[in-house]
C-alpha cells in the first residue's frame, strides 16, 4: 500500500472516503434490506425490489428512467419508519453484514492513514443510521451522510433535510477543512464514482479506487493515480488495531433516514450510470 509520513508541525490533514465500492464491497444501505424485512419494515416484495436495485447498482444495468422509478418508489417506502428501530436493526446485524465486505485494502489504508496522524472522514451518500455504525467499526474519526426529517413521532416523514452527493459532498469536506484546520491542498480522497470529482479535485493528493468509466476517464486526463480494491476481509481476521473498539465518531451529519439514503443510493446508481454512458 501507499506509505504516508505526516510533519506535524504543519496544519492539520484529513483522508476522506467515499463509502460503497470504495470501503466496503457493496450498498452499505441496501446491504440491509433483509434484516429490515425481518424487522417488518419492509414487505418480502420490497425486499426483491432492493435486492434488484442492489444489483444495479454494483452492476450498472438499468437505464435513468428505471432507476428513477426505483428511487420514487423507496422514498415512498420509508415513509413513517421508526428511526430508532432502525438504529437498533442496523446495530444488531452490523456485524455480520458489513465486517465481511470491508475491502482489506481500504482498511489498511484507514490504519496507515491515521499512523500518519490525519483523521479519516467517512463521506457517502447512505444516511447516517447506516454510516455511522459503519465509520465507529472503522475507527473514523467523522462521518458525513446524507440526512433526512424526522417528525415529533419520531419517524421519517419523507423529507430529505440534506442529501450527500456531488457537489455537496465536496462542500462538506471544505466546510470540515474551515472548522478543523485542514490543509487540502495536502489532504487525501478516494472514490469510485464520477459523482464524486468534485470531492476529489478539492484536495491536493485525489485517488480513483475501482473507478466507473467516467471517473476512469477523468483519472486518465487529470493524472490521477488508480487504485485496485479486491480483497473483502474480516477485520478482525486481518488488522487488530481496527478490530479493538472504536473510536467514538465525531459527527458532522445529524442523524439520517437509512430508508431515504437507499432511495438516494438508486439515484446515485442512477446519474453514474448516466454519466459513464456520456
Amino acid at each position: 500500500m501507499l506509505a504516508f509520513v505526516e510533519n506535524h508541525s504543519l496544519p492539520r490533514t484529513a483522508a476522506f472516503f467515499d463509502l460503497d465500492k470504495t470501503v466496503i464491497a457493496k450498498s452499505s444501505t441496501l446491504t440491509f434490506s433483509k434484516s429490515f424485512y425481518q424487522g417488518g419494515l419492509i414487505n418480502r416484495r420490497a425486499v426483491l425490489r432492493t435486492a434488484y436495485a442492489q444489483f444495479v447498482f454494483l452492476a450498472g444495468g438499468a437505464d435513468h428512467d428505471q432507476m428513477e422509478r426505483m428511487r420514487e418508489y423507496l422514498s415512498a417506502l420509508c415513509k413513517g419508519w421508526n428511526v430508532q428501530q432502525v438504529k437498533e436493526i442496523v446495530a444488531e446485524t452490523l456485524h455480520d453484514l458489513i465486517d465481511p465486505i470491508i475491502y482489506d485494502e481500504a482498511a489498511s489504508l484507514i490504519e496507515e492513514h491515521h499512523t500518519a496522524g490525519r483523521d479519516v472522514v467517512i463521506v457517502s451518500t447512505s444516511g447516517a443510521e447506516v454510516v455511522e455504525p459503519i465509520g465507529e467499526l472503522l475507527g473514523a474519526d467523522r462521518v458525513v451522510a446524507t440526512r433526512m426529517v424526522v417528525g415529533p413521532d419520531g419517524c421519517f416523514t419523507g423529507d430529505v433535510e440534506y442529501y450527500a452527493y456531488g457537489p455537496t459532498k465536496a462542500e462538506a469536506v471544505k466546510e470540515l477543512a474551515a472548522s478543523e484546520g485542514y490543509d487540502l491542498a495536502r489532504c487525501y480522497a478516494y472514490s469510485d464514482s464520477a459523482t464524486d470529482v468534485p470531492m476529489l479535485e478539492s484536495v491536493g493528493h485525489p485517488f480513483a479506487v475501482n473507478p466507473d468509466r467516467a471517473l476512469r476517464r477523468e483519472a486518465a486526463i487529470r493524472d490521477w493515480p488508480v487504485l485496485v480494491f479486491n480483497r473483502p476481509v474480516r477485520l478482525k481476521q486481518r488488522l487488530p488495531a481496527l478490530s479493538m473498539p472504536p473510536r467514538p465518531a465525531l459527527v458532522a451529519a445529524a442523524a439520517v433516514g437509512a430508508a431515504a439514503a437507499t432511495a438516494g443510493l438508486v439515484w446515485y446508481a442512477s446519474r453514474r450510470r448516466a454519466a459513464a454512458a456520456g
